[in-house]
């Protein structure tokens, strides 16, 4: 039997989302804020040279920087206010998270609840000023080593650059923490995932324009976008997919009456790692190509420029090393934000217990042992869904836009933001019913 939190969310209709007024609010806010990072992308960092700066953004789209500038929403090759994005908070927040496993201080921190949460979102806060200080430092540095990309190199070209820079790196930090809080969705993803899609209708109308020209043939294309379809619907399936362990807790008393025994489940995801797997995969893969295109590749040693070669974006060990990346790293992040024992205690705590496990290092074994075979299927399915769209940009040239990590990140935050739409209207329908119960029982005591 269906439960009531199911039963409403089957009943959800326009007419309950018109009424909630508070759920409008937060999405006309949530736009609000898109509207001003997509306004941010296009204004241009000062003392750059936009023609000759584009220039040289032409032959490095390949590398990493085409992949930061997809996530950038184009800022990059403008060379805008936001050309860091939010890429150096997620990557303080990742390291924060990788320190909160070994340092035993930040160990106990995440486990003093909220308070302990507000200050290692401090300390990340912290960690982002200084990645993006370093990394627009050298951007700045290699920005006055292009041709005629600066108009007046010199530290007062740094120190503006690095102010700027940082400054709008923080700025979206800030921009996501209030979509978080007064908007709806993760605000962090959707900056990234409004960046993604403010790039797709261009992607699109190159691939249309590659079928007009005769490039592309019309099978091709066609063929571009039932996989688009299936890679979408293959998405949805494994990021809402769980294994849910069966958890018990035992009958209690409170005073002279007896409750009985409660049952709940655990859900572990198919894929807990969610799309940093992908994205550092790519990030490592596409480095050599990036630091060869700053250099001189005709003074490079033979086994060198083999390598390079080798790595080229869709040849064969490239793919393979992608697919070897992706499987680690999902491993890996996995068992960095998902900690078995402490789950187990979690449970221990609460007096609750798995069937047939006894509580402690018993059930910490069991769900370790469920979690590394479903994360075998989630690698097994990142691979998949992340290979296939590169052998087709390999074979037809189709944009980078139309990749599987683009697609994933995509998907996941819409998945996301439409469940916490969902919740908010659910919730407002519980609030109509119990006003309705409480009218009808103030009539009754008339």
């Amino acid at each position: 039997m269906a439960s009531a939190a199911e039963q409403l969310a089957a009943n959800l209709n326009f007419s309950a989302f018109a009424k909630a007024e508070d759920l409008k609010k937060r999405i006309w806010f949530t736009l609000g804020a898109l509207l001003v990072y997509r306004l941010g992308t296009y204004i241009p960092m000062p003392g750059i040279n936009p023609d000759a700066f584009a220039q040289a953004f032409q032959q490095q789209s390949g590398g990493v920087l085409g992949m930061f500038n997809m996530f950038a929403g184009g800022a990059v090759e403008r060379m805008a206010i936001f050309a860091l994005g939010i890429m150096p908070y997620i990557s303080a927040s990742i390291i924060m998270q990788l320190m909160t496993s070994v340092v035993p201080t930040l160990e106990q921190l995440k486990k003093e609840g909220e308070q302990g949460r507000k200050v290692i979102n401090q300390y990340t806060r912290y960690g982002t000023v200084l990645l993006a200080t370093v990394q627009a430092y050298g951007i700045a540095v290699g920005l006055e080593s292009g041709s005629g990309i600066v108009a007046d190199p010199g530290w007062f070209f740094r120190v503006s650059a690095v102010i700027t820079l940082v400054g709008g790196t923080m700025f979206l930090m800030w921009l996501g923490e209030q979509i978080t809080a007064r908007g709806i969705g993760n605000g962090i993803s959707l900056i990234i995932f409004a960046g993604i899609v403010a790039g797709l209708p261009s992607a699109i109308s190159g691939t249309l324009e590659l079928g007009r020209t005769g490039a592309l043939s019309t099978g091709i294309i066609l063929a571009i976008i039932v996989l688009a379809i299936v890679v979408i619907g293959v998405i949805v399936f494994f990021e809402r997919a769980q294994r849910r362990l069966l958890i018990q807790y035992p009958k209690r008393q409170v005073g002279n009456r007896m409750f009985q025994g409660d049952t709940s489940h655990l859900p572990l995801k198919l894929n807990t790692a969610g799309v940093i797997p992908p994205i550092f995969a790519s990030s490592l893969l596409l480095l050599p190509a990036t630091v060869a295109g700053f250099s001189d590749t005709s003074t490079l040693p033979t086994w060198a420029a083999s390598i390079l070669a080798a790595l080229g974006h869709g040849q064969p060990i490239y793919m393979l090393l992608y697919a070897a990346m992706i499987a680690f790293f999902a491993f890996f992040y996995t068992a960095i934000v998902f900690n078995p024992k402490d789950t187990a205690d979690q449970l221990k705590k609460h007096s609750g217990f798995i069937p047939g496990y006894r509580p402690g290092e018993r059930t910490a074994e069991y769900i370790d042992y469920v979690l590394t075979r479903i994360t075998v299927v989630g690698a097994i399915y990142l691979v998949i869904v992340c290979l296939l769209p590169e052998f087709l940009i390999s074979a037809t040239g189709v944009p980078f836009y139309l990749g599987g990590t683009s697609l994933l990140i995509v998907v996941s935050v819409t998945l996301d933001t439409v469940a916490q739409v969902q919740g908010h209207l659910i919730a407002h329908q519980y609030e109509g019913l119990i006003k309705k119960s409480k009218l009808r029982g103030g009539k009754r005591g008339r």
